[in-house]
């Protein structure tokens, strides 16, 4: 009996004339995620693309893990396939599906014809599966509304498939599809899932770090890779940037006012990371800003930190609360790594008292006192960089 695994595109049938495109790069990942795995064959056709391994010691599992987490897949299942003979359909459901059928309750069968040639229609086609099996498990019982298992069978141009349950797939676009952009990336919750959420529309990613030795540990940047990981298993590779910061935040303590740090300093970042962005042919930037969830992130201090970029800044999460970032959080299994003690940046020279309200043009006048555009060079010449796969 051979196994495949079929496919469902989501979003990608909207596309009208752009499709193919879209299609094309769909494919073109899952070959990336899966080569590792093995030889396959894919076919694409009637919005569904049809993995055919080419030897025999496939580990189903393991592909179907990778492809669990690949955007621009609404569903995907194992199937087996068979010859479009009603009596070979039978015995192959009742083989291939056993497991689950002798330890269920209640079943039904769902059919689908693509090949209107094929002498039974979809309810035939349903009623003398769901007899066969009904006769080859004693233990089970025909329930069309909430079954135990389902078993669909397929007729199409060249073969039938049968298949048990669809699982999820992980939704979106292709990356690839939505551009490129570059994403502030700290060791919290919040910028992992917010990476995440830009992916899922399709878009290639930059990350860009700020560290700030000897305030900062290198345990820091290691956890930010292992977050990254996590994010490129679903997105493509990605690179991470590592900017120094520490001479950056120390002159901010030095000649501003501590109630402005925060804002002062995220203006830095902004400016830096439009630098790196541009050369890396990014078109925008990306942070895990949260509407009010802390000083920096009030209505009054964004509107004080995107005039110093002239990008498009994008915010996924700006009208989520905490716990819809940290139930995302877990399902991309980042939440256990953004809670390990090492602290970024971010929590260096944090002052007591931060402003809520700030004031654009106090803020402007404030950094006039350091030198913007030599501390902004001087941390661009020394950055680092690495490529993450996930």
């Amino acid at each position: 009996m051979k196994e495949i695994i079929l496919i469902k595109i989501g979003e990608i049938v909207l596309k009208g004339l752009n499709r193919k495109n879209f299609e094309d790069k769909l494919i073109k990942n899952i070959k990336r995620k899966i080569s590792p795995l093995g030889e396959f064959e894919i076919k694409n056709q009637q919005s569904t693309i049809t993995l055919i391994p080419k030897n025999d010691d496939i580990d189903f599992d393991d592909v179907c893990y990778k492809i669990s987490k690949i955007f621009g897949i609404a569903a995907f299942s194992r199937a087996a396939i068979c010859e479009k003979e009603m009596s070979t359909i039978k015995e192959t459901a009742r083989e291939y599906l056993y497991k689950r059928l002798k330890t269920s309750k209640t079943f039904k069968v769902e059919s689908k014809r693509s090949d209107k040639k094929f002498s039974l229609k979809s309810p035939q086609i349903s009623a003398d599966v769901g007899e066969y099996i009904l006769e080859k498990f004693n233990n089970l019982t025909v329930d069309v509304h909430n079954p135990d298992i389902i078993i669909t069978v397929e007729i199409r141009d060249s073969f039938a498939y049968i298949r048990g349950e669809s699982l999820p797939g992980a939704g979106g676009i292709p990356v690839g599809t939505g551009g490129k952009a570059a994403v502030l990336i700290s060791g919290g919750i919040d910028s992992p899932v917010a990476s995440f959420m830009i992916a899922k529309r399709g878009v290639d990613l930059v990350a860009i770090h700020f560290a700030s030795p000897p305030y900062t540990s290198p345990r820091a940047e290691e956890k930010v890779k292992l977050l990254i990981e996590k994010v490129s298993s679903f997105a493509n590779r990605i690179e991470l940037i590592i900017v120094p910061f520490t001479k950056i935040q120390e002159e901010i303590k030095r000649g501003c006012p501590d109630e402005l740090f925060t804002i002062i300093m995220r203006r830095f970042m902004m400016r830096i990371s439009e630098v790196i962005a541009k050369n890396h042919q990014c078109f925008a930037l990306i942070t895990g800003e949260s509407l009010g969830q802390v000083a920096s992130q009030t209505i009054e201090a964004i509107a004080c930190t995107d005039p110093a970029t002239s990008m498009p800044v994008f915010r996924p999460l700006i009208g989520m609360d905490k716990d819809e970032i940290v139930l995302i959080s877990r399902k991309i299994e980042t939440f256990d790594i953004s809670i390990l003690p090492y602290e970024d940046c971010c929590t260096v020279f944090t002052p007591k008292h931060p402003k809520t309200k700030p004031v654009l043009s106090a803020v402007v006048e404030a950094e006039s006192k350091l030198s913007l555009e030599g501390l902004i060079n001087d941390a661009i010449l020394n950055i680092k960089s690495q490529i993450i796969y996930g």
